[in-house]
């Protein structure tokens, strides 16, 4: 077993997919962000993905991407808002030396990591906070501008 070691998460940008806006992180083991070919190849993904949802599923149009440059593997986790107060979670993982040749492992039951998940309970607070807790006029700006930089 490895010693566990702080990684960064790092915001990155809000991506813009067609109608979405997506906040993009990186996270890294042994760096102080992914590799830029990492961040491409999970944005190639997750715009396919975005783009294959069913038409008739009700969601916000945001949500946010994790780019993990780990250790053993790459981890990529495409995470939208849906019916005020569902995440929905996929997780795309590909061998470190080929960021680009992702493998669709959601129906595995792999959800991520403890440095992932650290992003998903910051992103949780953030959705409670500017939305939920404002219902009658939800701050979507304000969400999104609610970031996580922080070594964890």
């Amino acid at each position: 077993m490895t010693a566990y070691e702080p990684r960064p998460i790092r915001f990155l940008d809000v991506w813009h997919v067609d109608d979405w806006r997506i906040k993009l992180y990186g996270i890294a083991y042994a760096r102080s962000q992914p590799r830029p070919e990492l961040v491409a190849a999970a944005q190639r993904i997750a715009s396919q993905h975005l783009r294959s949802l069913p038409s008739g599923l009700r969601h916000c149009h945001l949500g946010f991407l994790g780019v993990h440059d780990g250790r053993t593997s790459n981890f990529v986790f495409l995470d939208f808002w849906a019916d005020e107060n569902e995440l929905h979670h996929h997780v795309f993982v590909s061998p470190t030396a080929q960021p680009d040749e992702f493998t669709y492992v959601t129906p595995t039951g792999l959800s991520g990591c403890v440095w992932d998940l650290r992003l998903q309970a910051f992103e949780r607070d953030a959705w409670v906070t500017h939305v939920l807790q404002q219902s009658a006029s939800p701050d979507f700006d304000g969400y999104l501008a609610a970031t996580l930089n922080a070594d964890v």
